[in-house]
């Protein structure tokens, strides 16, 4: 994600999975993104859609 960069959604977070060779279902990939987010690799930018940045480095 970091090379990335930018920002992230659901449908940009399934196609990177499925790029690696994964077949994720939305609520699957966002269950991905919110627990990135609860990691402090992403930051919350919208709700709706919910949108994500990469977390600046400290």
């Amino acid at each position: 994600m970091r090379s990335y960069g930018g920002l992230w959604d659901t449908e940009r977070g399934r196609r990177a999975l499925r790029d690696a060779g994964h077949d994720p279902q939305d609520k699957h990939t966002r269950r991905i993104l919110r627990d990135l987010a609860k990691e402090g690799l992403l930051v919350k930018v919208e709700d709706r859609p919910v949108t994500y940045r990469l977390a600046q480095p400290d």
